[in-house]
């Protein structure tokens, strides 16, 4: 797998006239956003003070609706830019790192998968995109962006909507059928409440499995384990892997939720936003810009380095 240093040459060397081209039109783009958002806030604050005047309850309304219409003439505004940057900039970039890759911009992890990892309460609705799926140093890998939400309704049947998980969602083949359920995820409690009432608070967690305390210190101020056998999540959680993840959530620098159920591990990552969409207000030809993709997409695939799945640790059985 390429490093970051080489997938930062063939972003500016290779893929330079897609990027000077992109940029052109980038720009041209936020100077009609600009304009439209003008007219658009201009014209709205018309018909608000013409409505408004009629009944001061529609206020908190009318400020939904001109948010609401807003977004969604953003996104057909930048729609078809969007599509051209992920096919002449994230794909390459994607395939730069191994040609065998699979993507597709506009599909994402299965429903099933997510639901699977056992990470997070079953959603009522699951979006996504930015699809990656092959085989890295011969193990099956795949990921997106992955966007899930719970439905609400109030007494008065009105109906919202929160967000369970949003952020980069990867499925990866281990290389051993366990039995059990192991499932790592971000302490919040112990890093809020503080060891002695954070650790009664994760043992009376009823949604989980039982408590797995784990002797390394760092790792049990980062993290809180649950599983369905003592024996088999120690087992898998070895010192060395500890580190690894541990390398990972720095790595990273966001909430990282690990499982390890049946012959896979489930990584959710919340970034709450989508990783590979275009920036429309800076240049495409900006280091930091260039250097968020590249490292979000070295960190995606890196999994399997870092974590080193593809070691024949175990045999499946």
């Amino acid at each position: 797998m390429k490093t970051v240093s080489e997938l930062t040459d063939f972003y500016y060397k290779t893929l330079y006239p897609s990027l000077k081209k992109l940029d052109e039109d980038r720009k041209k783009l936020k100077s009609r956003i600009i304009k439209i958002g003008v007219i658009y806030t201009i014209i709205f604050i018309i018909i608000a003070y013409l409505i408004s005047s009629l009944s001061v309850e529609l206020n908190g309304f009318i400020i939904f609706v001109y948010f609401v219409v807003g977004a969604i003439i953003y996104k057909l505004l930048i729609k078809d830019y969007t599509a051209d940057f992920k096919q002449n900039i994230i794909k390459p970039l994607i395939y730069a790192i191994e040609s065998t890759l699979r993507y597709e911009s506009t599909s994402h992890v299965s429903s099933h998968l997510f639901n699977r990892s056992d990470l997070f309460s079953h959603p009522d609705r699951i979006t996504g995109n930015d699809f990656v799926k092959g085989k890295l140093e011969d193990i099956n890998i795949e990921f997106s962006d992955i966007h899930a939400e719970k439905r609400h309704k109030d007494s008065k049947g009105r109906e919202s909507w929160s967000t369970i998980f949003q952020g980069l969602f990867i499925v990866a083949e281990f290389n051993k059928n366990f039995d059990g359920k192991t499932i790592i995820l971000p302490d919040t409690a112990q890093s809020t409440f503080g060891n002695l009432i954070g650790g009664w608070l994760q043992s009376k967690n009823i949604t989980r499995d039982e408590l797995i305390k784990m002797d390394d210190v760092e790792f049990e101020k980062e993290f809180v384990v649950y599983g369905s056998d003592q024996i088999e999540a120690r087992y898998i959680l070895s010192p060395a892997l500890m580190k690894k993840i541990l390398t990972l959530q720095e790595r990273s620098k966001h909430p990282i939720y690990i499982s390890f159920i049946r012959n896979h591990i489930h990584i959710a990552i919340y970034y709450n936003k989508d990783l590979f969409e275009p920036s429309i207000f800076r240049s495409l030809l900006e280091y930091k810009v260039a250097m968020e993709y590249v490292n979000t997409l070295h960190l995606s695939l890196g999994i399997v380095k870092e974590l080193k799945l593809n070691q024949k640790l175990w045999s499946k059985k």
